[in-house]
């Protein structure tokens, strides 16, 4: 502590001063260079999940950096602010016991917020979902509209937003992640050569792809691939094929509305269920 009757000490005052900004000006230092460095070393290190421009690597990269030397820049200033009160020789042992006072009830309150942070870091570096990815996460469905180290914003298909802290994303589904699927069940009813059916359903098919609009989004071309169920009003076949990620919804609703055509035209019957109802009319017996 200080001593209760100051001396002017111009010597004392001025190894004190400069031992200060020696303190600071490392710590300013030490800020920019991490500054520089990190971003680099996570752009090097940086696990590339999938392909991706430089555009979207800098982007990700950019966010993960920018939550790195936010939390170093304030290890660095605690450390310097300590280092300090040690030159001037202040006793900081009340202070440290008032701030792990107040730094335990702080910590209750903000740990869900800490917590969403961390998850968001590791949402970013490992690269779950992007904006613009269709995702399942915390129970919501919809497009990403936002992405932040603090929370997820999706957007439902209706147009409801769901903001997510991040920290109550444990786990996510992403269906626009590198390739896409057709699955497509097809009913026909049971008096059908079904040999007959396949071939039809795989001239569709090539026709969806030699489509000069659509065949690019196909990195296959669909085909009929077996009967997968004898149901109760016909014959379920399954109908598959990979497309680019995103266009699975478009091509197969085009798949489904050129099969119905394709099928009206050859005939072939898409069974529906149906009732039929008996009024309780006495059947008229046939004389022999």
């Amino acid at each position: 502590m200080f001593a209760s009757e100051f001396v002017f000490n111009p010597t004392l005052i001025m190894g004190v001063t400069l031992k200060v900004l020696v303190i600071f000006a490392v710590a300013i230092t030490l800020n920019f260079i991490q500054k520089k460095i990190i971003p680099r070393a996570i752009i090097s290190f940086s696990t590339n999940v999938r392909k991706e421009s430089q555009n979207q690597l800098g982007t990700r990269t950019k966010t993960m950096a920018y939550v790195i030397t936010k939390v170093v820049s304030a290890i660095i200033w605690i450390i310097l602010f300590t280092m300090v009160l040690g030159v001037i020789e202040f006793d900081i042992t009340p202070l440290l016991t008032t701030l792990g006072i107040a730094s335990l009830g702080i910590g209750f309150a903000v740990q869900n917020v800490v917590l969403d942070y961390i998850q968001g870091f590791f949402i970013l570096m490992e690269d779950w979902y992007r904006i613009g990815d269709w995702v399942t996460i915390a129970g919501m469905e919809g497009e990403v509209e936002d992405l932040s180290p603090r929370r997820t914003i999706l957007r439902e298909i209706n147009g409801t937003m769901h903001v997510i802290p991040n920290s109550q994303i444990k786990f996510a589904s992403n269906q626009t992640r590198d390739w896409a699927r057709i699955d497509l069940n097809i009913t026909v009813a049971y008096k059908e050569d079904i040999n007959y059916v396949y071939k039809i359903i795989n001239i569709v098919c090539q026709e969806l792809k030699d489509d000069p609009e659509l065949g690019s989004n196909l990195t296959t071309i669909p085909s009929a691939m077996r009967v997968s169920e004898l149901g109760a009003h016909g014959i379920d076949i399954c109908i598959r094929g990979l497309t680019k990620p995103g266009e699975q919804w478009e091509l197969t609703g085009e798949l489904r509305k050129r099969i119905k055509e394709r099928f009206d035209l050859e005939g072939i019957e898409i069974p529906w269920p149906h009732t039929k109802v008996y009024f309780g009319n006495k059947p008229e017996i046939l004389a022999n």
